[in-house]
C-alpha cells in the first residue's frame, strides 16, 4: 500500500488548493487603531462566484476519532470556501485538486495548527471538517446564491486515516 504522509500546513504547500489564512510576516500588514492592533490584510482570495454573495456561518465539528476510514469528498464549483478555527484546536485538511472526481493518488493531507485557517479555491475536492482534540467551532465563509455549488463523490476504495498517514 502507498501511504500519504501528513504534512504541515504552509502557504507554499497548500497553494495548489487555495490559501492559508494566518497572521504572519508574509503579505501586507500594518498598524491600525492608534498602534494597538496590527492588520494582516487581504489574506485570501474569497470568491463568491458570479451572482453570489459572501456569507459567514459557524460550523461546530465533532472531534475525529483516529484511526478512521474516509471515502466521501465534496467540492464547491462556483465559489471558494474558507474555514477559520475558533476553538483553539488543530484540525486536518484532506484535499485533492479540481478534477471530475477526486483522485486518490493526488490527495494531500495537511495538519493545520490552531492559528491557521484555509480558503479552498473553486472546485477543490475536500473531506468534511476533521476536527481534532474536541468539539471545534469554525468560522466558514462561503457562497449564497443561485446555481448548484455542491458536488459530492465517493472514492471507490475507502482510505484509512490514522494519526500519521492515509493509507491508500
Amino acid at each position: 500500500m502507498n501511504a500519504l504522509r501528513m504534512e504541515p500546513l504552509t502557504a507554499g504547500a497548500f497553494a495548489p488548493f487555495g490559501q492559508v489564512i494566518e497572521a504572519g510576516q508574509l503579505g501586507c500588514h500594518y498598524p491600525i487603531n492608534g498602534g494597538s492592533c496590527v492588520r494582516y490584510h487581504d489574506l485570501a482570495r474569497l470568491d463568491p462566484g458570479f451572482g453570489g454573495e459572501l456569507i459567514a456561518s459557524v460550523f461546530r465539528a465533532q472531534p475525529t476519532a483516529l484511526p478512521r476510514s474516509v471515502a466521501q469528498f465534496e467540492r464547491h464549483p462556483l465559489a471558494s470556501q474558507a474555514f477559520i478555527p475558533l476553538s483553539g484546536r488543530p484540525f486536518l485538511v484532506l484535499v485533492a485538486p479540481p478534477a471530475p472526481r477526486p483522485d486518490p493518488q493526488s490527495l494531500r493531507l495537511f495538519l493545520a495548527d490552531a492559528s491557521q485557517g484555509v480558503n479552498l479555491d473553486r472546485a477543490v475536492w475536500h473531506h468534511a471538517l476533521l476536527a481534532l482534540e474536541g468539539v471545534s467551532d469554525f468560522l466558514v465563509l462561503d457562497r449564497k446564491g443561485p446555481g448548484a455549488n455542491y458536488d459530492e463523490a465517493w472514492l471507490d476504495q475507502p482510505l484509512w486515516l490514522d494519526a500519521l498517514e492515509v493509507v491508500r
